[in-house]
């Protein structure tokens, strides 16, 4: 039987559980232990959406999503493996795993749309040097402009976008038909809804390698807000890292204070740069976020995840299919 081509499919990683979380948030800060505060802080978090994380459960959907569609081909075989950056299954398990099951082609995918040398090029780093000369890996960089995510993303927020109007004829929120200017507005049936795209932040010396992500992130909204028929978007960062060194902006924060001093009347905020509820969406968005926006009076809603949507996952599979070398499958 032919062998089989890999996919290494690689996410963040979450902690499994609140006896995790020293140990995730060690291995995000490269082995130093955090402060007991610190660990006490991140555990808080948690805590309030429901004690851990579905990234991992969500992940591990994504992966058998992609293996049904990849099986559903019987010119090739295709044997998918996950890998997560600060958890188990880390990156190298999952590299091991394909090299145990006879694969010596593979394609490592990224469950993150944008490219940058501190985010995607780490995952690329890690896993090369895990396979060294066992396995020929090739890899899918980016997929921010993927048909399949724009055309999933753009559905999204109309959705966001009727529900939030129907909460508005509802007469929930306030700041009934507020005007003025405010950045990022899309016109709806009677006051001024802004929508907002955001990706995770980065520390702001990527500005100077050229780094592609901040221009990514934009290319993602413009494509998006053209398929939804947006008449204008704003873009934002969201949970930078609690470093000494300077990290992108403007803030979610920043900007949803601005709106509401502008006169917008409710906030739809686009994780475009995430792909899967977790932490930084769940807590940092549906939780911090639209605290903030109840505490302005603004009417808020957030898109809803990709996850395992199925039309994500078979154009994902396109991009495996298409990165594999001819004459290999």
């Amino acid at each position: 039987m032919r062998e089989p081509t890999g996919v290494l499919l690689m996410s963040y990683g979450t902690p499994a559980g609140a006896g995790d979380i020293e140990a995730y948030y060690t291995h995000i800060r490269r082995g130093r232990r955090p402060t007991e505060a610190q660990i006490q802080e991140l555990k808080s978090r948690y805590a309030a959406i429901g004690g851990s994380s579905p990234l991992l459960q969500i992940c591990r959907a994504q992966a058998e999503s992609l293996q049904l569609i990849l099986d559903a081909d019987p010119s090739a075989r295709f044997q998918v493996e996950l890998g997560m950056k600060h958890s188990p299954p880390f990156i190298e398990e999952g590299v091991q795993r394909l090299i145990e099951r006879g694969v010596r082609t593979a394609v490592g995918l990224v469950l993150a749309p944008h490219y940058s040398s501190l985010s995607i090029g780490e995952y690329i780093s890690r896993a090369s040097a895990a396979a060294g000369s066992r396995i020929e890996l090739s890899f899918v960089s980016e997929w921010h402009l993927m048909p399949a995510y724009i055309s999933l993303l753009a559905s999204r927020v109309r959705e966001a976008m009727r529900l939030l109007q129907s909460t508005r004829m509802q007469g929930h929120g306030g700041g009934a038909n507020r005007r003025g200017e405010a950045i990022g507005r899309a016109r709806g049936d009677d006051g001024e809804i802004a929508v907002v795209f955001t990706a995770h932040s980065l520390p702001r010396r990527i500005l100077a390698l050229e780094d592609p992500y901040p221009a990514q992130l934009l290319e993602t909204a413009e494509a998006v807000a053209r398929e939804a028929g947006l008449s204008s978007f704003t873009t934002a960062w969201q949970s930078a890292g609690r470093t000494g060194e300077q990290w992108l902006g403007p803030d979610i924060g920043e900007v949803i204070r601005s709106l509401s001093a502008g006169g917008c009347e409710g906030v739809i905020v686009c994780p475009a740069g995430f792909t899967a509820d977790h932490l930084e969406v769940l807590y940092d968005l549906d939780v911090e976020c639209a605290r903030l926006a109840a505490q302005l009076s603004l009417m808020w809603r957030r898109t809803r995840s990709l996850n395992a949507d199925p039309v994500l996952m078979a154009g994902l599979a396109k991009l495996v299919r298409d990165r594999v070398p001819a004459g290999v499958r």
